[in-house]
């Protein structure tokens, strides 16, 4: 080896940072897009609080309508894009529909968003 690749070696060992965990998959990234996509309107934003504010962590869409100047029809569709996202679930229940949040899904954002620490950013 010479002592060019030498110096070289030491370089990339002096200014390459270590991974502080495993960066995200292509898979992973995918989903995790079309979660922040839903989440990047603030009506569906706004439904997603509302829904898991909601004791039991359920809400009839019958109690979605009335916060938001925008119609029913509007109200369904937001529902819909953030049921194809996976960021709630939904089942119908006679005549109404009831939404609760999927979890597992806000998990994967948390753990997404929850960065380490810098030494240097502590001080």
């Amino acid at each position: 080896m010479s002592k060019q690749d030498v110096a070289v070696l030491r370089s990339a060992e002096v200014c390459c940072t270590p991974m502080a965990r495993e960066p995200l998959g292509e898979a992973d990234a995918g989903e995790l897009a079309r979660m922040f996509k839903a989440l990047s309107d603030p009506v569906r934003l706004r439904l997603l609080s509302l829904i898991a504010s909601y004791e039991g962590g359920q809400a009839c869409v019958c109690d979605l309508s009335g916060p938001f100047e925008v119609s029913q029809p509007t109200i369904s569709h937001h529902l819909k894009v953030l049921r194809e996202a996976g960021l709630v679930g939904s089942e119908r229940r006679g005549t109404w529909v009831y939404y609760w949040v999927v979890p597992a899904a806000l998990n994967k954002l948390s753990a997404l968003l929850e960065a380490p620490i810098p030494e240097q950013a502590k001080a």
